[in-house]
């Protein structure tokens, strides 16, 4: 006999180790009828080896392993490839500070080879962990595939890559601003950068005009905004939140459209502190409507103004070291009293030498964003650097094709837009880091600065050789690549390309990708790029695109705000198959409100299941060999076949079309409402009752549909399920298929679906639906049983009322049933299934109480929605609140109102009582 409770903490960690020992992870053998359909493949979205289960991973893997497991029970040779990412930055961190806290030397005092050595020390002992806590939450990821975006195999693809490329001069080297960590001492990704909103100031500064020029300013206006008075200047103000990059400036920039200084253009300013002359230029960037309309331009230490210097030919000067302070080793003109001094430091003596010489005429105080390194935490500062950038535009070109034509498709499919603007506005890509971890860039330098690009240090040497005529000593580049260049790889360099791999050959291109929408343009598009680069083929046949996952508010998750939900804590909790069948019920719009009470409420609905599976083994449902479901007669097994046919169809559907949601809610809907709260109601005055042929056609059925059901449960909760086909596999007939996951989906004919049974069984349950719900509207005991009558019912009603009679007397709790030409006095009227049927409440409620409460609630439910409509009308309401507050207040209006209709609908029942 099953157990009370499924105990998923026994049986999960047991379960899985069944699943991994079994091999069915792997893909199945290939066969020789098979073709490109009877594969299916994906690849997982690396998470980072410093990484931790969080609950964006749980949805994410969780999505992935639905797909897998519903493919595998298909039929279909599946390949779920599993890996981690080398994490460049965050490991590095990770390592460096424990080595700060165990004593030890820094890095650059250890050296670059020793601390490399002991970041794969680290790795080795700890880089394993989240790879675990994804076989916590049940993924079926064919672990003897695992790769890791480091390892020798993805090594030697990242090199020919980048050989290749660079050959094809698509990977060349400049000089251009990044997004640089003065922390780290390294440029970073837009990703890894972190918008902060802080307090701040913008500082007006007055440049003097050079040569002795001036010019008239406007400084009083009419109500037409033209100007009525003027002032004779000698300077332009402009403005800054960084007063310390005009230590760089070389050039002010005004709008081309903009009367005021229209005389000024190609004039020059003499730099304050400095004194460099620099230009003043016309240019689209400036803004007439902000502040002077004149801004200062730093082309290497703002990404707009490097814009605005290359198309005003203005010279980019860098005035900042890797650290972060102040150098003249570009521009000799700034004093020697900055030199070395910290960019804080010098902003703070700049203002205060701007007020002491009279040149700062306003301190304006704002609150403005200000981006900060993600991992660091310190300020980024845009500069000037050498660094490897990838010519994205012409990469591209076949990506934005592919996706136009469909080659790949996105759902929803509204992500293709963000996918189109990134890859039409595309700009090189930065690919070099100032780290130590990761692909170090495969290009040696000559004594003369001639760079050799080559797979290997041999190769470089023999290139030299050519280029030199003689043995020359070459220095490797010390940078590494970004590691979004080894994950744009990652669909084909993990099937084990560049060389022709079975693998490859049979999986690739694969068939979807499940990700978020905030690397569309970080890993999704980079991946096509490289793909149809290398592979000539597209890397993935479909994205589908998950949501974020928010609390029950509608808020991001922080720790900051203590709204965090732990998935390891659920799991240790409630089990991982709640968790999994919330994230699925859930996934279908983009910001997802979870909250404990959900996946807790899930967590019943596995209960539910479970004691249907219980309440079947009592009553002796068991399978019967040779049983055909096709042939059954009674009327609720003719019935649920059908509806176990079309759940089948809804679940498939949704699951092939990526709507994983809509999977879940059919599922749902199936098991506790029409499995558990109709069939097994149905059946049980049959299992009680003296016809054994029906009694032994029913407990067939029931093992049968229990039985198609795990089945169709198991890709979104696979631990209790598995459990239960484990459990009940002595009931009666042996199967054929040992364990869930290597079991076949159902296939149930068209036939299955039996229109008369439907017919039948729905206008019953329709009946005693309508039945609990007026009860429940009437306020009505729970121990009353009302007297129940059909009011003149046609031939067909009057047989069904007849066939069904025990059932609707013990389903609907009534205490009699009768056909009569008119409803009694006391009796409430209500049409179900084309006839008009009345039940009777004189002296089981008084009917002058409950208008007096049917009156009371609905005037509250009028209270509520007026309160809210008085929110929702005042503009100031609609427009400062948060969006998850401002849509609160809707649904509570929505409910409110949804409320007041169903106890208006009830007192008119009462008011038409005779």
């Amino acid at each position: 006999m099953l157990d009370k409770t499924f105990d998923p903490t026994a049986a999960e960690p047991r379960l899985y180790a069944m699943w991994e020992d079994s091999g069915l992870f792997a893909p199945r053998d290939a066969r020789p009828t098979d073709g490109a359909a009877d594969a299916y493949s994906i690849v997982i979205p690396p998470p980072n080896v410093t990484g931790s289960l969080h609950i964006g991973h749980a949805l994410n893997n969780t999505l992935q392993d639905i797909l897998a497991r519903y493919h595998r029970m298909r039929g279909k040779a599946v390949l779920w490839l599993p890996g981690t990412d080398h994490a460049g930055i965050a490991t590095q961190m990770v390592v460096e500070r424990q080595l700060a806290a165990a004593g030890n030397v820094s890095r650059r005092d250890m050296g670059r080879d020793a601390f490399v050595a002991k970041v794969w020390e680290w790795k080795a002992e700890s880089g394993g962990t989240i790879v675990q806590q994804l076989r916590r939450l049940g993924a079926s990821c064919d672990w003897s595939r695992e790769r890791f975006t480091l390892d020798e195999g993805l090594n030697a693809a990242v090199r020919k890559v980048f050989v290749r490329l660079h050959k094809e001069g698509l990977i060349y080297r400049d000089k251009r601003l990044v997004n640089w960590d003065p922390h780290f001492q390294t440029a970073i990704s837009d990703l890894e950068v972190e918008q902060k909103e802080m307090d701040g100031a913008y500082w007006h500064f007055a440049y003097p005009l050079a040569d002795g020029v001036t010019y008239e300013h406007p400084v009083a206006f009419d109500e037409d905004g033209k100007a009525t008075e003027w002032e004779t200047r000698d300077h332009i103000v402009v403005a800054t939140t960084r007063p310390e990059t005009m230590l760089g400036d070389t050039g002010v920039a005004v709008h081309p459209d903009d009367a005021r200084y229209a005389g000024l253009v190609g004039k020059f300013v003499t730099l304050p502190i400095v004194g460099r002359r620099i230009p003043i230029v016309a240019d689209d960037y400036a803004d007439p409507t902000k502040g002077s309309g004149a801004v200062k331009i730093t082309p290497a230490h703002d990404f707009n103004d490097f814009q605005v210097g290359k198309r005003a030919g203005l010279a980019a000067l860098n005035v900042m070291d890797a650290f972060g302070r102040i150098t003249a080793a570009d521009t000799p003109d700034v004093p020697a009293e900055y030199e070395g001094m910290d960019r804080f430091a010098a902003r703070k003596t700049i203002v205060a030498r701007a007020e002491a010489e009279g040149w700062l005429k306003e301190i304006e105080k704002t609150r403005h964003v200000v981006p900060h390194g993600d991992r660091s935490g310190v300020v980024i500062e845009p500069w000037l650097t050498d660094q490897w950038y990838v010519d994205a535009h012409t990469l591209a070109q076949p990506a934005i094709r592919a996706v136009e034509q469909g080659d790949t498709v996105f759902e929803p499919k509204s992500y293709e837009k963000i996918y189109f603007e990134w890859l039409r506005n595309i700009e090189p890509w930065c690919i070099s880091r100032q780290l130590w971890w990761g692909h170090r860039i495969p290009a040696w330098y000559g004594p003369d600065g001639t760079i050799f690009v080559e797979e290997s240090e041999d190769e470089a040497r023999a290139a030299a050789h050519r280029h030199y005529g003689v043995e020359t000593p070459l220095t490797q580049d010390e940078d590494v690549l970004d590691t979004w260049f080894s994950s744009a790889l990652w669909p084909f360099s993990t099937m084990g390309w560049p060389e022709k791999t079975e693998d490859l050959e049979r999986f690739y291109p694969t068939s979807d990708l499940v990700t978020a929408a905030d690397i569309i343009f970080f890993w999704v598009a980079r991946m096509m790029m490289m793909g149809l680069h290398f592979m000539d083929e597209v890397p993935f046949r479909r994205v589908i695109i998950n949501g974020l996952v928010r609390d029950e508010k509608g808020q991001k998750m922080s720790k900051s705000k203590g709204n965090v939900i732990d998935p390891l804590g659920i799991i240790d909790e409630l089990g991982a198959d709640p968790l999994r069948f919330t994230m699925a019920i859930l996934s279908g719009t983009r910001d997802i409100k979870l909250s404990r009470q959900r996946i807790e409420g899930y967590r019943n609905f596995g209960t539910k299941l479970w004691n249907a599976a219980r309440f079947a083994q009592m009553n002796e449902a068991r399978r019967v060999d040779g049983f055909d479901p096709a042939t059954v007669d009674q009327t609720i097994n003719r019935w649920i076949r059908g509806e176990l046919t079309k759940a089948e169809r809804a679940v498939s559907e949704a699951i092939e079309g990526g709507r994983f949601d809509d999977a879940a809610s059919a599922l749902y809907r199936f098991v506790w409402n029409v499995f558990c709260d109709w069939y097994l109601e149905l059946a049980k005055p049959v299992f009680m009752g003296s016809d054994e042929t029906a009694k032994a056609e029913t407990r067939a059925m029931t093992a049968w549909t229990l039985d198609q059901t795990l089945k169709l449960m198991h890709p979104i909760m696979p631990f209790i399920t598995e459990e239960l086909w484990d459990k009940l596999a002595g009931e009666g007939a042996a199967r054929s298929e040992a364990t869930l996951i290597g079991a076949a989906w159902p296939d149930l004919p068209d036939g299955f679906i039996d229109a008369a049974a439907e017919g039948e069984i729905g206008w019953l349950v329709d009946l005693v639906t309508e039945i609990r719900q007026l009860k429940a509207e009437m306020n009505v005991p729970q121990g009353a049983r009302p007297g129940l009558s059909f009011i003149a019912p046609d031939a067909a009603t009057a047989d069904r009322i007849a066939r069904h009679r025990e059932l609707i007397l013990t389903l609907g709790r009534v205490s009699d049933l009768s056909t009569v030409e008119a409803a009694a006095s006391g009796a409430v009227t209500f049409v179900s299934g084309g006839a008009t049927a009345a039940l009777s409440l004189a002296g089981i409620i008084d009917l002058s109480a409950e208008r007096a409460r049917l009156t009371k609630e609905i005037a509250a439910f009028e209270d509520d929605a007026a309160h809210v409509n008085r929110k929702l009308g005042n503009p100031n309401f609609v427009s400062r609140a948060a969006p998850e507050v401002v849509d609160e207040q809707r649904q509570k209006l929505a409910e409110a109102e949804a409320g007041k209709a169903k106890l208006q609908a009830a007192l008119a029942r009462l008011d038409a009582v005779g």
